[in-house]
């Protein structure tokens, strides 16, 4: 699977790794949240599919996590909502236009996408690198202004990433990596954000942090957010809308609440359990059952 790479983009040169990043007020809210789509796909890789004609949806507005064992297909279709990769078949619309059709600097003003591994240039500072989330916004006639600081310095509060803006990426810890690309990906300040594992090397309590980010993006800018986790009961806790994938289809979607049941999580994932309220957020809760307990 091909990483995304920070040095595709031009160097952003209008803040520097010793510039003083004062906490920010986050962007303005998005307007007229946008509708994502795709119909007929069919998705692979050297030769071999692993999506086949599959029509998703994409609730504009709200969060969508998708979940499934894996190899089921769910990275692979976020992939292609994201135009990381051609469908060898059907097609992905964003309000109705072909988003293979859309150049790709005005898609990228309406999609962000972190996938699962991006690669930054050798010695690039996180500074440097958030601010390269803002190249979709600049004009050539244009430099850094006032606005591409406010949002960088907010992305980088947000995730809590301030305080080592001027160290090198190559010298953090895998989870602080994770949270220094999550801020690249607040500041290209997108309608609709996309990640792919954001969760990965992060420890419980970062990932509750990501997540209520999610949320409060969602909740104060009207983002539409796409997620994929492996966690079923955060995707529980946390989704307004789940997708639970299978051998490259979709078996289940909708309200977490109203599809997960134990027949559901052993057909997507081939585990007994038991299912019942979350204490906390009285959403699902997949209680696993080993083997050794089945007796």
């Amino acid at each position: 699977m091909p990483s995304f790479r920070a040095d595709d983009m031009p160097h952003m040169t209008g803040m520097s790794s010793a510039d003083t990043l004062e906490p920010q007020q986050p962007p303005a809210p998005a307007q007229d949240p946008q509708r994502l789509c795709g119909r007929a796909l069919t998705l692979g890789y050297d030769g071999a599919d692993i999506v086949s004609d599959l029509d998703i949806d994409i609730p504009p507005g709200k969060i969508t996590v998708l979940v499934g064992a894996n190899a089921c297909g769910k990275s692979t279709t976020l992939r292609a909502l994201a135009r990381l990769l051609k469908p060898r078949g059907g097609a992905v619309t964003l309000d109705g236009k072909a988003i293979h059709q859309m150049p790709s600097k005005q898609l990228a003003t309406k999609i962000g996408i972190l996938p699962q591994t991006p690669t930054a240039p050798e010695g690039i500072t996180v500074a440097d690198l958030v601010c390269r989330g803002r190249y979709p916004h600049q004009k050539w006639f244009t430099q850094w202004t006032d606005e591409d600081e406010r949002v960088v310095a907010w992305a980088l509060e947000a995730t809590g990433t301030a305080e080592i803006a001027g160290r090198c990426v190559d010298e953090l810890s895998g989870g602080q990596r994770q949270r220094v690309w999550i801020a690249m990906a607040l500041a290209q300040e997108t309608g609709i954000l996309m990640l792919d594992e954001p969760t990965t090397y992060l420890d419980v309590q970062h990932q509750i942090d990501v997540l209520d980010l999610l949320v409060q993006l969602n909740l104060e800018e009207g983002r539409t957010i796409a997620v994929v986790l492996h966690d079923l009961n955060l995707a529980c806790r946390y989704a307004h809308h789940l997708i639970a994938m299978r051998q490259g289809r979709i078996i289940a979607q909708g309200k977490p609440g109203e599809i997960v049941t134990e027949e559901l999580v052993e057909a997507v994932f081939g585990l007994k359990s038991k299912v019942i309220s979350d204490p906390v957020s009285h959403t699902p809760m997949v209680v696993p059952i080993g083997r050794h307990l089945r007796f």
